[in-house]
């Protein structure tokens, strides 16, 4: 039965406050502020959530709100704006309106929407919630794909001693702003799903992000054993067959969730591997109706799969040993038997040889197998994961390893403070992040230098009101007397520099690289004419030992006399806390250890507000950094272990001694740091467009989503016609590959060329399945070579044998150059599709 409203006894005129409550558009549009707070001012500053508002709110007054004509005005204002960004076409409406992508599906793990739906950890899943507001904004057609998790993930407190405490507070489905789908029949939408001997229902709900919707899966179903309501219980809990059956649930029930309520996508997104398993329910559903094999159908559908990695070692990725796997296939018989192949051919999918039945299973190898296109998540995460997958394509170049990069960015209007969200109103208009981003360079470039600092000392100040505010009730929840309390009422200063660490607690985040000399930050600390103070946060995985004794480390700091009041942790970080600090802080401060970040999108979120980021030089800073607008840390090589710190530990030292806090107090006779806010300016007007997730969501739908759906849209066209032709081309090079060999290769100079000439063997293959190809690897400042080799036309002498030719530039020896081999149609991706190659030798 679908709950449309929070309560039943809403005056038939404010019935519609419900649904406002339930577009979750209120966690970045201030549209409905007014109305909310004019409904309960305290509750509204409290909680910043209408939908748990209106489970509060007396029907006295209700009553009253509904015969108020100033607030029936305020509402009928809302819902006309509302009604208006509803209908607006958004980019994709105006540039993509004949565009033959109708659909993206997003798969991902968690989603941070806001504190108002707890189903993240961190990154991973921030980055969801940015993806499915952006797609409302800009009006892409996308929904999103998740679990509801009973609990999610764990909130942090830290005991008198510093020691991080893990609590699960229980996820009331009634208090989220989320409702249950209904059947075509009535009642409540279930999805089976076939486990190891029984099988089980899932629930699906839906919450509404503005355009987007996402729906979240839930095993917590009193048709279920205990065991098994638990599959939804805990974020990233409760061991590897956990984490497997959540994967077959998001995957395989998802996929099936969509279908059952006649939504048919185009792409479908996978967000890291743990949705891989999406994309063998796919091609499943794809051969039952169109009637081919599995491995046909597999050909169809993987041209629509776009996958995002997120990982930056290999060891990241979710693997499962044989064992376990085989507990679940096996069991799985009637979904293999449907598939037409055998057990071992599905978990070859993923595995890096396929044949190794003791090789554990790897999602991520799936996901890299069943997608058309890869992308990392920033231009250095792009080569690291290039060389994460290149096992997966033996013999070919790392630069060719097919994972491309895509660099995130952040949904900027859930992350600015309401200054900076005045500013860039008054700068460069309403509509300014859901259209192109090219104008707001030269806009914000005109801001004054007065206005600028002005909305800096503003936000600052509200960070330091907040963080008084949370550290007296952390210290209230402690137990600690009522004089330790009140003392929070005086740490930091509105008008010292403010630095900012927050992020997971985790050894290669190096998050207490400060902490190398405590008594030289103790006296960054401690100086009165150039106050600097430093706010930190972060949680450590309940089972990461290392990461929470770095938690303890700086708590135990903090609380030194000579620091307490200025210096604060602030324990359970999360999305309304980021929110503060990065429209607050002056300085971001990031220490990764290089190349671990995959990008990293905290300082990203600092751009929009006017802070500046001090960071190694990884992830996304790699590609950002230049000196007029931040930074940098490092010396942007990899070094794989501890070995690195003390000297980065050192820089960090001398640079906010030497650089960031002179430059800070360097001001002119009016009190302003004009060359500060030079950075200001230059990190804003720069940075802030170029890493928001408009920018990412653009270059998703123009580089992967259009060019997917029209592939798999050809695949798919006159009964999958392309898909079968596809499928018998690839078992004919699969069969013939040992037969295909050079002969002799040789080079001639002829003036400034170089004439190639190679014998070429081709077995059973026609000259058409493959391409000859001349290449030779890219040197600093210029690209691989790829040319071409031609046949002659005629007969070369030998039965059997080619012979090609290419002719290349002889400013490069001849022994740079080698011939190769690789399986050639026009419509196969290579070499996501088709990693063979054969080289000379």
């Amino acid at each position: 039965m679908s709950r449309l409203s929070p309560r039943h006894d809403l005056p038939r005129k404010l019935a519609v406050l419900a649904e406002l409550a339930l577009d979750l558009r209120w966690t970045w549009s201030h549209a409905g502020d007014t109305l909310w707070h004019m409904v309960d001012a305290d509750a509204w500053e409290r909680t910043r959530n209408p939908w748990t508002m209106l489970l509060d709110v007396p029907r006295e007054r209700l009553t009253a709100l509904a015969a108020d004509p100033a607030f029936n005005k305020e509402l009928e204002a809302l819902l006309a704006a509302r009604h208006r960004y509803q209908r607006e076409p958004g980019w994709y409406g105006r540039t993509q309106a004949r565009s033959v992508l109708k659909r993206v599906a997003y798969f991902s793990m968690e989603f941070g929407v806001d504190e108002a739906l707890p189903l993240y950890a961190g990154g991973l899943g921030i980055l969801a919630g940015d993806y499915l507001k952006t797609a409302s904004d800009l009006g892409v057609p996308a929904v999103g794909v998740g679990l509801l998790y009973q609990v999610g993930y764990f909130r942090q407190m830290l005991d008198a001693e510093g020691r991080q405490h893990a609590m699960f507070p229980y996820n009331d489905p009634s208090s989220l702003p989320i409702e249950a789908v209904q059947g075509r029949s009535g009642g409540w939408l279930h999805v089976s799903l076939p486990l190891p001997g029984r099988t089980i229902l899932l629930r699906v709900w839906r919450a509404r992000v503005g355009r987007a919707t996402l729906y979240l899966l839930d095993s917590n179903d009193p048709a279920n054993s205990p065991a098994d309501r638990g599959i939804t219980g805990e974020l990233y809990g409760g061991g590897a067959e956990v984490r497997l059956m959540q994967e077959i649930v998001l995957g395989v029930g998802g996929w099936r969730a969509l279908a059952a309520m006649g939504i048919e996508p185009d792409v479908c997104h996978l967000n890291e591997g743990h949705a891989a398993f999406v994309v063998v329910e796919r091609a499943r559903i794809f051969m039952q109706e169109h009637g081919t094999s599995f491995w046909a159908a597999l050909w169809a559908t993987r041209a629509g799969n776009v996958f995002t990695t997120h990982t930056p070692v290999a060891t990241g990725f979710d693997a499962y040993a044989s064992d376990l796997v085989d507990k679940y296939f096996p069991h799985f018989g009637a979904y293999v038997g449907g598939l037409g192949i055998s057990k071992e051919a599905l978990l070859g999918l993923g595995r890096r040889n396929p044949d190794d039945s003791q090789e554990p299973f790897n999602m991520a190898y799936l996901a890299m197998r069943g997608s058309s296109t890869a992308n990392g998540v920033s231009r250095l995460h792009g080569a690291v994961s290039r060389r994460i997958f290149a096992p997966l394509y033996p013999r070919w170049p790392e630069d060719e390893v097919p994972v491309g990069h895509v660099t995130n960015g952040v949904h900027v209007p859930s992350w600015d403070s309401r200054w900076a969200d005045t500013l860039w109103t008054e700068a460069c208009g309403p509509g300014r992040w859901r259209g192109s981003m090219e104008p707001l360079t030269d806009a914000i470039r005109c801001v004054s230098d007065e206005v600028l600092w002005g909305l800096r000392s503003k936000e600052r100040l509200d960070l330091v009101r907040y963080a008084r505010e949370r550290l007296a009730r952390q210290l209230g929840q402690r137990g600690e007397s009522l004089e330790v309390i009140a003392q929070a009422e005086h740490v930091l200063d509105p008008g010292a520099l403010t630095l900012g660490f927050a992020r997971r607690f985790a050894g290669y985040k190096r998050p207490n690289l400060l902490l190398t000399d405590p008594e030289r930050l103790e006296r960054l600390l401690g100086s009165a004419e150039r106050p600097v103070q430093i706010i930190v946060a972060g949680k450590a995985h309940p089972d990461d030992e290392e990461g929470k004794r770095l938690v303890q480390a700086w708590a135990e700091f903090v609380r030194q006399p000579s620091v307490r009041s200025r210096a604060v942790f602030l324990e359970d970080y999360d999305m309304s806390l980021a929110q503060e600090m990065v429209q607050g802080v002056d300085v971001w401060i990031n220490t990764p250890r290089r190349p671990w970040e995959a990008c990293g999108t905290s300082g990203m979120k600092l751009l929009v507000n006017g802070g500046l980021n001090l960071s190694e030089l990884d992830g996304w800073w790699a590609e950002a950094h230049r000196p007029e607008v931040g930074w940098a840390l490092g010396d942007a090589k990899e070094h794989g272990s501890p070995e690195q710190d003390g000297a980065d530990a050192e820089q960090l030292y001398r640079l906010l001694e030497e650089e960031i806090v002179p430059g800070f107090f360097a001001r002119d006779a009016r009190g302003i740091p004009r060359d500060w806010i030079a950075r200001i300016r230059a990190s804003m007007s720069l940075l802030a467009p170029e890493f928001s997730s408009n920018r990412m969501m653009r270059d998703y739908v123009e580089r992967c989503y259009l060019p997917a759906a029209t592939a798999v849209r050809r695949r798919s066209a006159r009964g999958a016609k392309l898909a079968r032709e596809l499928e018998s081309w690839w078992r004919s090079i699969e069969r013939h590959w040992s037969e295909v060999h050079f002969g002799t290769v040789t080079a001639a100079q002829s003036r400034d060329r170089w004439d190639f000439t190679a014998e070429v063997h081709l077995g059973s293959l026609l000259a058409a399945m493959v391409q000859v190809e001349l290449y030779a690897d890219a040197l600093e400042g210029s690209s691989a070579v790829r040319e071409t080799m031609r046949p002659d036309a005629g007969p070369s002498g030998q039965a059997g044998v080619s012979i090609y030719r290419a002719s290349v530039s002889s400013s490069r020896p001849s022994s740079h150059f080698t011939p190769r081999i690789v399986p050639y149609h026009p419509d196969a991706r290579i070499p996501i599709e088709t990693p063979l190659i054969a080289w000379p030798g």
